[in-house]
């Protein structure tokens, strides 16, 4: 089904959806029968500001990912469906269903598309027991602040090392080198 084949009052909704797929960084798509308007409205709160959480019809979700240019979201759409729009850290809202949906089982992670490449269930929740970002990024930092200084004290040990022959061989010398044997000469 075509955008041209979708109601009049329909295609502004459509078109709204197609700016939020192409704005978000991942789109996860999720059952939501059973949740209670009180249960969604908390995990909308849940989320925060990172992702917004809407319920969706199929058929519009389809052309609305078709024109966004994501064409592996079809076999997710189906049943109930409801979209978390991820603007933020993938990895955030992702632990944010994982735990609502512990919470709530009648909330069904289906599966979505991040950074442009399709995750399962399984996939999404592996995706979801990462640490986040700026922890990561910290690791990171960190590692490399060891390798650094490990790297540099590596090259500053030969300057050492021949700095103290060098103090050493001196000291020796200063002290008379009477004591050193004389070459000798070729008889």
């Amino acid at each position: 089904m075509a955008r041209d084949q979708v109601a009049p009052d329909k295609i502004e909704a459509v078109a709204e959806m197609t700016d939020k797929f192409r704005a978000s960084s991942a789109a996860v798509v999720t059952a939501y029968t059973g949740l209670s308007v009180a249960q969604l409205k908390e995990l909308r709160r849940s989320l925060g500001d990172n992702a917004q959480y809407r319920v969706v019809k199929n058929t519009l979700t389809k052309i609305a990912a078709k024109e966004a240019g994501i064409t592996e979201l079809d076999e997710f759409l189906t049943g109930s469906s409801a979209v978390a729009f991820v603007t933020g850290d993938s990895v955030e809202a992702a632990k944010g269903l994982r735990d609502f949906a512990k919470e709530n089982p009648a909330l069904v992670i289906k599966g979505g598309v991040v950074d442009g490449a399709l995750y399962g269930a399984d996939d999404l929740k592996k995706l979801a027991d990462l640490e986040s970002r700026e922890v990561l990024l910290a690791k990171l930092a960190g590692g490399m602040k060891a390798s650094m200084a490990k790297a540099a004290a590596t090259f500053e040990a030969p300057l050492t090392k021949f700095a103290r022959t060098a103090d050493a061989l001196r000291s020796k010398v200063e002290q008379g080198g009477a004591d050193t044997p004389a070459p000798a000469e070729a008889e």
